[in-house]
């Protein structure tokens, strides 16, 4: 089964206007709204944070079928892990069947903002994302918690507001370690598109599947979502444009390596040449060339869908990708 999201994006979007695409999102016919939860956003001049867990209960309420989740939220420094569990749970408890939490390491520039923190380098990043996930499974099935971990700790823990079911969480994984962690302990994995399909296949997904087997799991059970950053419109020299708006998912790590502030993020992101802001999207103009270009995510595994449009015209891409390319999508599958 394929399942289709359709990616919110709340660094680009006020709250308001975001719901309502969420709404004819589903309208269209996507199967899911993911949001991410930024305290920043990549750029400062138009940019958004909305507070994920509140927004997700109000799409809840507006659109009533279409799953909802994070991708991803950190639950290791802004949050303590059990109020991710208690946020998660609430959510779960509104809206049975319908709610998943996608989490990772974090980002510097949405946990040193509000904290103050000096951002640790990837082992303890690591360290406290694999005792919160430990932390949130329990909270979410056990009555009294008491947890003694390195990074966290809890005493006669509670979750009042227990999720009547299951709750899928998932990781976020951009290298082999944080997705054996996903096949070892998760629901499934997370990645983003645009990466070199290599990634993917000689790395990531071995390293997932090969951590499920270990463990005793089947992996083909699990999810394998990756959110597909596509630049859609029947102009392309417009799609073209659009990518700008998120150049800053252009800049190479060590050019953003250290940068928490909106303000130089955007000045960086500005530098860059339109072809260059456009190298991680799927940039077409014609329903045969996307679905070309996403079908091979497809013939790799991936399960779940998420898309991802730069356009500030979001309505003209909902409406557009409803029609043309998810019924297309669905043959595949």
């Amino acid at each position: 089964m394929l399942t289709l999201g359709y990616k919110a994006s709340a660094e680009q979007f006020g709250s308001r206007e975001l719901l309502e695409f969420s709404v004819l999102a589903q309208e269209v016919g996507f199967d899911a709204v993911v949001v991410s939860d930024h305290f920043q956003p990549w750029k400062h001049t138009g940019g958004h944070a909305p507070y994920a867990f509140a927004w997700l209960g109000a799409v809840g309420e507006r659109a009533e079928t279409v799953q909802l989740g994070t991708s991803v939220v950190a639950p290791t420094f802004r949050y303590n892990p059990a109020i991710v569990a208690q946020a998660m749970a609430t959510l779960a408890s509104l809206f049975p069947g319908r709610v998943f939490l996608g989490v990772g390491t974090g980002e510097s520039m949405n946990e040193v903002p509000a904290t103050g923190m000096e951002w640790p380098g990837f082992k303890e990043r690591f360290g406290r994302l694999r005792e919160a996930i430990e932390l949130i499974q329990r909270l979410w099935t056990e009555e009294r918690v008491s947890y003694q971990g390195q990074y966290y700790t809890t005493v006669n823990a509670t979750i009042y507001e227990r999720p009547p079911e299951h709750i899928p969480l998932l990781v976020a994984a951009s290298g082999p370690t944080a997705a054996k962690l996903a096949g070892r302990v998760s629901d499934g994995l997370i990645v983003t598109s645009g990466k070199g399909m290599e990634l993917y296949r000689d790395n990531l997904l071995p390293a997932f599947v090969e951590a499920a087997q270990k463990a005793g799991r089947d992996p083909n059970a699990l999810t394998r979502m990756i959110e597909v950053k596509v630049s859609y419109d029947h102009d392309r020299k417009r799609a073209m444009e659009d990518t700008r708006n998120w150049a800053a998912l252009a800049l190479s790590s060590e050019e953003k390596t250290g940068v928490e502030d909106p303000v130089e993020m955007e000045r960086l992101a500005s530098q860059l040449a339109t072809e260059r802001a456009a190298t991680r999207w799927i940039v077409s103009d014609n329903p045969e060339d996307q679905i070309a270009r996403i079908q091979p995510y497809i013939d790799l595994g991936f399960n779940y869908l998420v898309f991802h449009s730069p356009t500030e015209d979001q309505e003209r891409f909902l409406r557009l990708y409803g029609a043309e390319i998810l019924p297309r999508l669905r043959e595949l599958a």
